[in-house]
């Protein structure tokens, strides 16, 4: 698995799809959840399933009948759920304040 690149938007979709990794997430929710507009959510859901991160499966149902369109699931694999950790964890680290300032590790100084 490649590594994640992590955007700030990334890393919001990652912690939903995270926060109930059992639980399938379909993109209006996930947009309700992160604040992110469909033109910005869509390229990510499709870049973290090509990296292997999350999978996708399209909903079984007869349109007409549920009144809707099918919808798109997405749930983060086995593998992809400990990158993301990491990645958000490593994002974490390097982001965190300290006594020094923000962004700064301890011992460092600027």
């Amino acid at each position: 698995m490649d590594n994640i690149r992590l955007t700030p938007a990334t890393a919001k979709v990652l912690k939903e799809l995270l926060d109930d990794i059992q639980t399938r997430h379909y993109g209006r929710e996930i947009m309700q959840a992160t604040g992110l507009k469909s033109g910005s959510l869509y390229p990510i859901l499709a870049r973290l399933e090509r990296q292997g991160v999350i999978k996708s499966e399209k909903e079984e149902i007869d349109a007409s009948e549920m009144g809707r369109p099918a919808r798109r699931y997405y749930k983060v694999t086995g593998e992809g759920a400990r990158a993301a950790r990491l990645a958000l964890a490593e994002l974490h680290e390097i982001t965190r304040v300290t006594e020094k300032g923000p962004g700064l590790r301890p011992g460092l100084t600027t």
